[in-house]
């Protein structure tokens, strides 16, 4: 990570997959901050770039970003093989990074190459669309990286009829299904005792990060929890200043879902040159 993420003034996209011997089914997540060790089971990372941090000279000027030299991390002979292929000179090597991303996120792709992705880091083909996996890739990547600041998907948010909410009103505590008739109901979300929330599509669970729908993993890690060992307590309520953080962050992770699968399912066949 030192060579990935070396201090905050260096950018930096990653491709997070799952590992190698997973129990979970393969997916991946690309990201521009520094992953958590277990964002994918056994996973690993593959940066566009990685740093070398330069020796001091002991002169007064140095080249490179803040004392460090920045690396691609797809070399040329790829680049040439790709542009070859292709026969596109204009293709560069951050269209491929996200071609790559695409081709992560093909239905196709993963349903045939299921039992290799459990044993071994993922290969990628050449397809015979580049363009429209590369743009899918630089897609998703836009939704996923900025899942924070996109517009909240627009539920209905019930909060018992109160034209002025506290900021207390919008902490939780553990958010639940609804229920209709004894059985869960996806579609609603009870996110406290003040405010639910309505009208979830059912496409939204079948965007799966790390075997589980990405607002099941919200649902799941924003919640108050007491380490047993340390007593120390998690709030997430504290992670942000602004009182509607969680609550808005349910509503894009929504949007970020449908996004992903209104794209994935548009990815045409791999039909990949041999």
């Amino acid at each position: 990570m030192p060579k990935i993420f070396p201090n905050e003034n260096l950018d930096n996209l990653v491709i997070s997959v799952t590992g190698i011997g997973a129990s979970k089914g393969f997916s991946a997540l690309i990201t521009n901050a520094i992953p958590n060790l277990h964002l994918h089971d056994t996973g690993q990372c593959f940066p566009l770039y990685s740093y070398e941090k330069q020796e001091d000279t002991g002169t007064l000027f140095n080249t490179g970003e803040y004392g460090y030299t920045k690396k691609e991390n797809i070399p040329d002979s790829i680049l040439n093989n790709f542009k070859k292929t292709y026969s596109d000179k204009t293709i560069t090597k951050e269209d491929i990074f996200y071609y790559i991303y695409g081709i992560l996120h093909s239905a196709e792709y993963k349903q045939r190459f299921e039992a290799d992705l459990k044993k071994m880091l993922p290969r990628i083909p050449y397809a015979q669309d580049f363009w429209i996996f590369s743009k899918a890739g630089k897609d998703l990547a836009h939704w996923h990286i900025n899942y924070e600041t996109i517009e909240p998907y627009p539920l209905i948010e019930d909060n018992g009829g109160r034209i002025f909410l506290d900021d207390e009103d919008y902490r939780v505590e553990k958010m639940i299904f609804g229920r209709r008739d004894k059985t869960i109901d996806k579609t609603t979300i009870i996110y406290n005792s003040k405010i639910k929330l309505f009208n979830i599509p059912l496409e939204t669970y079948n965007y799966i990060v790390n075997g589980k729908s990405a607002i099941e993993w919200i649902m799941e890690r924003y919640q108050i929890t007491k380490d047993k060992d340390s007593q120390i307590t998690n709030d997430p309520n504290n992670w942000s200043d602004d009182p509607r953080y969680i609550l808005d962050l349910v509503k894009r992770i929504v949007r970020v879902s449908l996004e992903t699968i209104k794209i994935v399912e548009t990815l045409p066949k791999l039909n990949e040159y041999q």
